[in-house]
């Protein structure tokens, strides 16, 4: 059994340890709020984005495009979102697992990171890493979303990769984030009942020409995808790191509390062992 000081001495290290994770809890419902609202505000216009996209190719038939036909490039680009910092339960693993464990293939990805994390992780799997922009995660900005996209868009342009994909974690709601890897490029229509009926009706002009419109079009449309994915995944962070330390908080209780029953427990067989000790010399001298 552990003395009284070795109980103690753990007992005020857990205390230490459940201040610190009820900071960092507090610390990240502020920043969640901050975070849930910018995430909020934002899904509207890039669900509508995607939807009017979508629409918009499903009335187009076949266009000739290489935002959509794709090119002879077997790279696959792959812009994984995750955090700068660890202490998030499962967020920044569950990313990592996308790919890892996903249905793509290790020697043709081309990994583009943001959040160290990912990186680190990536880096020991032996993935081919290009470019790092780990500092855009800390405060998504859409023209960070936009400088991105364009160096994609450039590779994509010059051959060097034949499909983009966008590894993120999707934010349901405080207590729910779903990881999920979507393809931006080459762009694909999603065979649904509305694109169905869509297809069904006039045919889509367009006024320029559709590849000056498309040149146009699809980069904001990837612009707009990547930055919804960024402010999702701040988000999913503050709040992964909010149930984690809240839970270990919790954690931390409980187990101050059966320190203080083994404390007091030891303390009592302290007592009455001092008691027997005096008894039994106090009846040797009668």
């Amino acid at each position: 059994m552990a003395s009284m000081r070795d109980i103690k001495r753990r007992k005020v290290s857990i205390q230490s340890t459940g201040q610190i994770t009820k900071a960092m809890k507090l610390v990240s419902t502020v920043k969640l709020q901050r975070s849930k609202q910018i995430a909020e505000n934002s899904k509207s216009y890039f669900d509508y984005m995607y939807r009017t996209v979508q629409s918009m190719l499903a009335k187009s038939g076949n266009i000739d495009h290489p935002f959509i036909t794709g090119n002879d490039s077997s790279k696959k680009a792959v812009i994984m979102i995750t955090g700068n910092r660890g202490l998030a339960g499962g967020y920044n693993s569950n990313v990592v697992k996308l790919i890892t464990r996903g249905e793509l293939a290790k020697e043709d990805l081309r990994i583009y990171t943001l959040g160290k994390k990912g990186r680190e992780a990536m880096n020991r799997y032996g993935y081919e890493l290009a470019e790092d922009y780990s500092e855009m995660i800390d405060a998504p900005e859409y023209i960070d979303a936009m400088r991105l996209s364009a160096v994609l868009l450039n590779a994509y342009r010059a051959g060097e990769i034949g499909e983009i994909y966008l590894a993120y974690t999707y934010f349901k709601n405080t207590v729910v984030h779903e990881p999920k890897l979507i393809k931006l490029l080459p762009v694909e229509t999603e065979e649904t009942e509305t694109t169905t009926e869509v297809k069904a009706e006039a045919p889509m002009n367009f006024e320029p020409e559709e590849t000056e419109a498309l040149d146009m079009i699809i980069p904001k449309y990837v612009t707009s995808i990547i930055y919804g994915g960024m402010v999702e995944s701040v988000a999913s962070e503050n709040g992964a790191r909010m149930q984690a330390m809240d839970n270990a908080t919790s954690n931390a209780e409980e187990m101050i509390d059966k320190l203080t029953l083994q404390y007091n427990r030891a303390r009592q067989g302290s007592i009455t062992q001092e008691l027997t000790e005096i008894i039994a010399g106090s009846q040797a001298q009668s």
